[in-house]
């Protein structure tokens, strides 16, 4: 008998990411073709369980630009697409997918988020970013800060008379 692994997906315009949950998988065999055509093969070592699942993808392939690593926990498979462009789907078929695939949501980014350029930071020095972190807050008086406080103590709560209770203090204040 044999079963299918979890397995997740994201895709940009150029690439399909694909992610096979099966931690400490043996004999684990990937086959891309360039019409689109997946199958995977692999053994649980617990019980020697076969996983299997054979994919027609939407659209066509560059096997020799795609690449997979078996990792202890995952098998990940970069597959590169032959044309850049999105597809509506990671399968031919329309319908439901299989109820193990799903969205890898830590991956996805949308069509128009890679347009702008979001996740892709690309030869960005993030050093060169002034994120504050500078000792410098210590020139602050802190005699200023309990006079504002005290202020804002005496705040009455606005159309009130005075004999009402006062307006909650920073302190009080509820996000």
């Amino acid at each position: 008998m044999s079963r299918h692994p979890s397995t997740k997906w994201a895709q940009r315009s150029d690439k399909v990411y694909l992610t096979i949950e099966l931690p400490d998988a043996k004999d684990v065999k990937l086959n891309l073709k360039p019409d689109g055509h997946f199958d995977f093969s692999a053994k649980a070592p617990a019980d020697e369980t076969q996983y299997v699942f054979d994919f027609e993808l939407f659209d066509a392939v560059n096997v020799e630009e795609s690449k997979a690593a078996v990792a202890q926990r995952s098998i990940c498979y970069l597959i590169k697409k032959a044309e850049s462009k999105w597809w509506p789907r990671l399968l031919k078929n329309e319908g439901k997918p299989p109820v193990f695939l799903k969205v890898d949501w830590d991956k996805w980014q949308d069509e128009d988020d890679e347009d702008a350029g979001f996740g892709d930071f690309g030869d960005m020095d993030f050093s060169k970013l002034d994120m504050g972190g500078d000792d410098d807050d210590d020139d602050i008086d802190e005699d200023e800060d309990d006079i504002a406080i005290k202020d804002n103590e005496d705040v009455v709560a606005e159309g009130s008379k005075g004999d009402e209770a006062p307006a909650a203090t920073a302190d009080e204040a509820k996000p």
